[in-house]
């Protein structure tokens, strides 16, 4: 099912550029520019983990190119904080595990309005790598403390990542305003997900453990051509 929605996304997004270049009503932009931003995430662990937002970075480097009147394609390479924040509930203590990926979204590029201000949105597949991943607690995880939750899942602590390819789906929104061709751009995105970094065979703890993410970002694009 997950591979299903992949080679559709690449399928509708390859197509959308395909048919913009065959329509030459509107001259082409090409741009490339810089966002930076904050990311809160939480990961779809089954069985399921109490948690909370974790607060990220983002931020990257974009290509942009518009064939078309109200249509071109993204292409991105950023860095992005993912990972968890436990939600221990009444018990005095914490845990976040942050991971760190290099991600690059394909994306097609939807926009609407005038010279001045353009309302967008943003949708397609994107792939990442997990580079580092990092822990904070107050804790020691390899002598655990007697928690009031009787139903927890202690291992989590202790497991290994065993995938650090990361794969999924990635749309957002967002307003542009252009200042002499240049533009400024505020966008709210949501990241969904499909591999899993915890390994999820039948003997392994969880049976999944996909990563999710909403990111809000405020990037400058220069216009080249």
């Amino acid at each position: 099912m997950k591979k299903n929605i992949i080679i559709l996304l690449f399928l509708f997004t390859f197509t959308a550029v395909f048919h913009s270049q065959a329509q030459r009503h509107y001259k082409p932009e090409l741009e490339i520019g810089a966002k930076f931003g904050t990311s809160f995430s939480r990961v779809s662990f089954q069985p399921s983990v109490k948690q909370n937002m974790l607060l990220g970075y983002e931020g990257g480097v974009s290509f942009r190119y518009i064939e078309e009147k109200y249509f071109g394609f993204l292409v991105e390479l950023n860095f992005v904080q993912r990972g968890w924040k436990e939600n221990f509930e009444e018990d005095p203590y914490s845990y976040t595990h942050t991971l760190n990926y290099v991600e690059l979204p394909f994306m097609t590029h939807i926009f609407f309005g005038n010279r001045h201000v353009r309302g967008f949105f943003n949708l397609g597949p994107q792939i990442g790598f997990m580079i580092s991943d990092s822990y904070s607690t107050n804790f020691d995880i390899h002598n655990l403390p007697d928690f009031t939750r009787k139903n927890k899942v202690n291992e989590i602590y202790t497991m290994p990542i065993k995938n650090r390819v990361d794969y999924g789906i990635s749309g957002g929104a967002g307003i542009e305003f252009r200042v002499r061709k240049n533009s400024i751009l505020l966008e709210g995105r949501y990241y969904f997900g499909l591999a899993d970094f915890y390994g999820n065979r039948k003997k392994d703890v969880f049976a999944s453990s996909p990563n999710q993410t909403i990111s809000v970002t405020l990037g400058y694009m220069f216009h080249l051509k």
